[in-house]
């Protein structure tokens, strides 16, 4: 089961090279993404029951348990939604002339081979294919940034590819330290299998250790984002279309944060605590909020803005995790699962924008809720879940990130997150607000250009605001899951 999922998406990439029609091409998009969705249903059913699943298949480097079963679901969930947004907007990008056509089948096939990398990173048993995994994103995606081919998506995807291979190749040598501090220590077999690495901890070499993390926190940083290594999202996340955009933000960043889950577990099994790598991971997380919070304020462009958010949040779930009790544990794995739906509906919602306004420019948009009732609202009420406001789930998961700062006696970093946060939200209804009122302009016809885009909104709203209000028993105990499993508990 586990392995048709990732041989879906290469059907399916063989499919659209072979099919010109752009109706079966759209045809083909949503079925393979309905059935990766059916296959990660029943995937994740056996691992809530099971605890973990394991393939034998290629030498048994397929292995899924239940923080890799969370991530993989979220990458299913955006894929499916991102593929039946995409119908309508690159329909309508075709129909204004600003995509041409014939280059319908590469959009795809960029698509599924991003999605076929993001799933490939998140089964991987070994660390070393994991590795090769977040890099193939890199070079899936870096085209994608660049489909509208102008100067400003050349020059992002330029900047993308070149920061994040650097990060890449840095996490590489931290993940060859932490080789070289197993051997004598685990079989030839198991080189690199983080399993038998997170078992064997005590036993590896600590000074390596160390190192290693140090490498590997840089390393995948710059492709989560986190400051001062995060110069390409801004760029990259705003250049790409609005659908790619949800995907980068909802679920590549996730992919990233992934590899440093893995390693702060195995690392911390090894010290017998988290002060080496809890230090690193709140002053690179503060320092992401801190970068986000400026930005914001100033920012003029929306998909901007959006972007730096990313950075912001990329930035909690990092203090989370240094933070390494359960309740901030289980907050950050909430909040992995909160930011990428609503981030992910909020850079569709833009899509809908920039097609009607045709500009990324705050000051340039007025009336949104008037021209566009469904995306509008969708909108607006995204940008008061993303601030963190109540009843949407981020606000109860930045509640239980800031509670466990203080429960740990972290009264000073609580204090400071709480107050980033704080102007962030002050950012964004200054800088954002203003969009929703004035006059319409006249040469502007209302109404939605995407409508089935519009359903996919109103799905993610409501799961963010029933999240907010109730998490169901098996969401709750898949993440519990989760949270022993990085805890070793």
């Amino acid at each position: 089961m586990g392995f048709l999922l990732l041989t879906i998406p290469v059907g399916a990439i063989i499919l659209f090279a072979i099919f010109q029609d752009r109706r079966l091409q759209h045809i083909i998009s949503v079925a393979a993404s309905i059935l990766m969705v059916f296959i990660g249903f029943f995937l994740t059913r056996n691992v809530f029951l099971l605890g973990t699943v394991e393939y034998q298949s290629l030498g048994g480097i397929f292995y899924v348990d239940a923080l890799s079963i969370i991530l993989i679901d979220i990458v299913l969930i955006i894929g499916f939604m991102t593929c039946l947004y995409s119908i309508g907007y690159m329909e309508e990008e075709i129909k204004t002339g600003k995509f041409v056509a014939s280059r319908l089948k590469i959009y795809y096939i960029l698509m599924y081979a991003f999605l076929f990398t993001m799933l490939l990173a998140l089964t991987a048993k070994n660390m070393g294919i994991m590795w090769i995994a977040i890099e193939a994103t890199t070079l899936a995606s870096v085209f994608l940034v660049g489909l509208h081919n102008n100067k400003h998506a050349l020059e992002a995807a330029w900047k993308y590819i070149i920061i994040c291979s650097v990060g890449i190749a840095i996490a590489m040598l931290g993940i060859i330290l932490l080789h070289l501090s197993s051997i004598g220590v685990l079989t030839s077999q198991e080189f690199l299998n983080w399993t038998a690495l997170f078992d064997h901890a005590e036993e590896l070499k600590s000074p390596v250790c160390r190192l290693a993390f140090l490498f590997v926190l840089v390393g995948f940083g710059t492709k989560a984002g986190l400051a001062p290594m995060h110069t390409w999202l801004p760029d990259a996340h705003s250049q790409a279309p609005s659908p790619i955009s949800a995907l980068l933000s909802g679920v590549l960043l996730n992919s990233a944060m992934y590899g440093i889950i893995r390693t702060v577990a195995i690392v911390n099994r090894n010290l017998g605590s988290n002060v080496y790598t809890g230090r690193l991971l709140v002053a690179f997380g503060l320092l992401s909020i801190a970068a986000a919070a400026v930005f914001i304020l100033t920012q003029k462009e929306y998909k901007r803005l959006l972007a730096y958010s990313s950075i912001e949040h990329m930035g909690i779930i990092a203090v989370a995790i240094g933070i390494f009790s359960p309740v901030a544990i289980f907050g950050a794995l909430c909040h992995m699962i909160n930011h990428s739906l609503t981030k992910s509906m909020l850079f569709l919602s833009s899509g809908s924008i920039l097609q009607k306004y045709e500009t990324k420019q705050i000051v340039k948009v007025q009336a949104v809720l008037k021209l566009l009732p469904i995306s509008g609202t969708v909108f607006l009420l995204g940008l008061f879940a993303i601030a963190g406001t109540p009843p949407f789930s981020i606000f109860s998961s930045e509640l239980s990130i800031i509670l466990s700062l203080f429960q740990g006696d972290q009264i000073l970093v609580g204090a400071i997150l709480a107050i980033l946060l704080a102007v962030v939200f002050a950012g964004i209804a200054h800088t954002m607000f203003p969009m929703f009122y004035g006059a319409p302009k006249e040469n502007i016809a209302p109404g939605e250009t995407n409508m089935l885009g519009a359903v996919c909104l109103l799905i993610l709203l409501f799961a963010i605001l029933l999240s907010g209000l109730y998490l169901p028993e098996s969401i709750k105990g898949l993440i519990l899951q989760a949270q022993n499993t990085i805890l070793g508990q």
